[in-house]
């Protein structure tokens, strides 16, 4: 009896081989090289990012150092410090005296000078000087321009006199040779008044600053004592012997616009009454 045989018939499918049999190489026994991946990092948007190049590298370099070099003129260098200091703007004070106050560092880098300490400190050094500013002067220098103020009333104590400015402010004391010419004395006569009572030496004082604010030129310029004796009882003594009621702080203005004309239309007179700005009286005396 036959033994069995075994047939491959056409288009059957044979025993798997490995991956690749058929091909080229197929049967030799050796794998495939494996092909390398390329691999990219995505950069913003998911396009490729590049390596910075040469000049870009150069560049950074050279803005670095001017970085650098620039904080060395101005903070390490020699060229741009404090050599010199200027002051203008005084009329009593000398601009020594404002120099000394403001102790402006000398040698300094000119760059990290504090302008505003150099205010403060020369303003508490000063009360004499209502403002001052101080200015980098390139490449090696500081301006100061100040303001001094300017006497209104004066203030008689113990033979001293005591300079008010326009805004109240006690500033200076001097004796009668330095004492400012053509500024009225305060002469504060209210001691038995329901108004110092009331009001206080401070605000009396007030009142007589802004009546000497509110004086024509002319009148100013003439006044020799402003008196109060009460809130709503101010006069002045002018030169020639002349006084005018002037009342009140209140209406200065329009005190002010009367009495110049009341002198106009009566020049001879020696007493004037603006006290009520509507109904002014001149006469001799």
């Amino acid at each position: 009896m036959a033994g069995p045989t075994t047939t491959t018939e056409r288009g059957a499918p044979g025993p798997r081989g490995p991956k690749g049999a058929g091909s080229k190489g197929a049967g030799s026994g050796r794998p495939l090289a494996a092909r390398p991946l390329l691999r990219w990092r995505p950069g913003p948007g998911g396009g490729r990012r590049a390596l910075p190049g040469p000049r870009a590298v150069l560049l950074l370099a050279a803005a670095l150092l001017l970085v650098l070099g620039g904080v060395w003129l101005f903070y390490g260098s020699a060229w741009l410090r404090v050599g010199q200091v200027t002051a203008s703007g005084t009329r009593v004070l000398t601009p020594a005296q404002v120099k000394a106050a403001a102790a402006v560092p000398v040698g300094a880098p000119l760059a990290s000078v504090d302008t505003d300490e150099i205010e403060g400190r020369l303003l508490r050094a000063l009360p004499r000087v209502e403002s001052v500013e101080a200015v980098r002067s390139w490449p090696d220098g500081i301006a100061l321009t100040v303001v001094e103020r300017t006497p209104v009333l004066l203030v008689e104590k113990a033979g001293k006199f005591t300079e008010v400015d326009a805004a109240g402010v006690r500033y200076a004391t001097v004796d009668a040779a330095r004492a400012p010419k053509g500024v009225p004395l305060l002469e504060l006569t209210a001691d038995q008044s329901p108004s110092l009572r009331r009001f206080g030496t401070g605000r009396l004082t007030a009142e007589a600053v802004r009546v000497a604010g509110d004086l024509p030129a002319r009148v100013a310029a003439a006044a020799k004592v402003l008196r109060v004796r009460s809130y709503d009882s101010i006069t002045l003594e002018l030169t020639g012997g002349r006084t005018v009621v002037w009342g009140s702080g209140e209406d200065g203005e329009a005190k002010a616009r009367t009495l110049t004309a009341l002198m106009k239309a009566a020049p001879k007179a020696g007493h004037f009454d603006v006290s009520a700005p509507t109904a002014p009286a001149a006469s001799r005396s």
